[in-house]
């Protein structure tokens, strides 16, 4: 069975950075290696958007027009794990973060806090 822990999230100030992780268990390296990966993230009162996403085939990363340039979405798939590195985060990247694996099926995480703040 499939989990997805996400980790690394937190209070930081406008214009830090934080990597998050998101660590998956009950596959194999192989196995982890065939799904798509991405990041969501959900402010209070707002719909769960895309934040970033990367390909099974070529590590092919896409990013929403918000984070271009500031974040960065990449894969170990030896560690079958998945990091967003977040830097020159701003008030507005205040969300739940949330880790997302597709392939013959659909996995999420639980999800982690990210507050930028003064």
């Amino acid at each position: 069975q499939v989990q997805l822990v996400e980790s690394g999230g937190g209070l930081v100030q406008p214009g830090g950075s934080l990597r998050l992780s998101c660590e998956a268990s009950g596959v194999s390296d192989f196995t982890f290696s065939t799904f798509a990966m991405s990041w969501y993230r959900q402010a209070p009162g707002k719909e769960r958007e895309l934040v970033a996403g990367i390909s099974s085939v070529g590590g092919v990363p896409n990013y929403t027009d918000s984070v271009k340039g500031r974040f960065t979405i990449f894969r170990n798939n030896y560690k079958s794990t998945l990091y967003l590195q977040m830097n020159s985060l701003k008030s507005e990247d205040t969300a739940v973060y949330y880790c997302n694996a597709r392939g013959p099926s659909e996995h999420w995480g639980q999800g982690t806090q990210v507050t930028v703040s003064s």
